[in-house]
């Protein structure tokens, strides 16, 4: 039972292959929790399951979460299952496509898949593709209120649904506190990612970052992108901005229609063999 595991800025993530697991359909939940587990387990933010069959995309490509779930769409997933086709010799152009449930995106690898820029998508701020409860509309500077404190929040998605709360300041232990609660807030009917974002000047923000089904994360592609936009849309940034994050930046540029271009490192950490014994363990 192969696995490939890589991190982008720390955000790590387990490839499995579904051509090395022929009696799986997919990986279960209870499977997908232990491989993850950082104890019991190889431990990773999550499994992506690819490349299977896509009909309009070059490859297809599911992302699981620690906890099971499964998630749309994620930046830093994309451009680590991207390093993996190109280390696997499974693509021989530098651009290519992938689909996900969140929607379909391009690559382009650089430096020999040690940078990669990806063509994420579309944010939009519309509360029903996010969703947001509510009246039609969009979600910008709205009120809430989480257990000792209320935030002025914004919502938006590019393929899966994001949380932004402009503050002066931000740093872990407002993730760490404000986080799950955000994430699972009944505004959110398929919960949220959270991002604590702070504006540095024209061209730089700072975010925190709570991860639905993940929890505390050190970096997120598609969380940079939603926070950027969000930034862009309430007029305190420009349309290029490097995105802050413990384990290190990515460059988001803002085209029309909120059109986003990501680009960030990615880092190859291991192959490996997982032992059946790994599955005697529920967790």
């Amino acid at each position: 039972m192969r696995f490939h595991k890589y991190h982008a800025l720390g955000n790590d993530y387990i490839v499995l292959a579904p051509a090395d697991f022929p009696t799986w359909k997919e990986p279960s939940v209870a499977q997908i929790r232990v491989i993850c587990h950082r104890n019991f387990g190889v431990g990773s933010d999550g499994i992506l399951w690819g490349p299977l069959p896509s009909t309009q995309s070059a490859f297809g490509l599911r992302i699981f979460n620690p906890d099971g779930s499964e998630a749309e769409k994620s930046g830093n997933g994309l451009r680590i299952f991207s390093r993996y086709l190109w280390d696997r010799g499974l693509v021989k152009n530098p651009a290519f496509t992938i689909e996900t449930p969140g929607g379909h995106v391009e690559s382009v690898i650089k430096e020999d898949g040690h940078l990669i820029t990806v063509a994420m998508g579309r944010v939009s701020f519309d509360s029903t593709r996010i969703p947001v409860t509510g009246a039609p509309r969009e979600v910008l500077n709205e009120r809430i209120t989480l257990l000792d404190r209320e935030f002025t929040y914004c919502a938006a998605t590019i393929g899966n649904p994001h949380c932004v709360i402009p503050l002066p300041e931000v740093n872990a232990e407002l993730a760490h506190r404000y986080g799950p609660a955000l994430e699972a807030h009944a505004n959110f009917p398929r919960k949220t990612n959270v991002q604590f974002l702070q504006v540095l000047d024209r061209a730089n923000i700072r975010i925190e970052i709570w991860e639905r089904g993940a929890g505390y994360t050190l970096a997120s592609g598609s969380s940079s992108s939603a926070s950027a936009a969000v930034a862009h849309r309430l007029g305190l940034i420009d349309r290029k901005v490097t995105v802050h994050m413990p384990g290190g930046t990515i460059g988001i540029e803002i085209g029309d229609d909120y059109a986003i271009m990501m680009t960030g490192t990615v880092n190859k950490v291991a192959d490996g063999v997982m032992h059946a014994d790994l599955f005697q363990v529920k967790v």
